[in-house]
């Protein structure tokens, strides 16, 4: 089985996944994030995450998660704590979550393809689109 051909480019990207405000992560994504800074599962789960609790609407809609900490970002109003501001890449890319590692789930990403389109139409290759 091949894999099909991605038609994006995360190098070319501010990191625009990395400030989506609900970055979950699993029971094995805390003890990759342990094991990668030489702490116990509580210390990294205390130290990296949080719990998001939604309870508005039905029962059986409400949530409970365990997400990724954000700190402030120059570019978007936060992002995640591991996103360097500066090369705007991930600092803990061996140890990245789960979903992270699956992000975009496909072989486009819609933001990288705005992205493109919008550096095109402001004859400017290093335009990033703010929040």
């Amino acid at each position: 089985m091949t894999k099909a051909k991605v038609s994006y480019d995360c190098s070319k990207c501010p990191g625009y996944c990395c400030t989506y405000p609900r970055i979950v992560v699993s029971k094995k994504d805390i003890n990759r994030l342990a094991k990668y800074f030489g702490v116990t599962p509580a210390e990294a789960k205390a130290s990296y995450t949080r719990e998001y609790v939604f309870t508005e609407g039905e029962p059986d809609e409400h949530v409970r998660e365990q997400i990724l900490r954000h700190r402030t970002d120059d570019i978007y109003k936060t992002a995640c704590q591991f996103l360097d501001k500066e090369h705007r890449r991930c600092t803990i890319y061996e140890a990245r979550p789960d979903v992270c590692r699956e992000f975009p789930n496909g072989k486009k990403c819609g933001y990288y393809s705005f992205l493109k389109f919008e550096r095109k139409h402001q004859d400017d290759k290093d335009f990033i689109p703010s929040a």
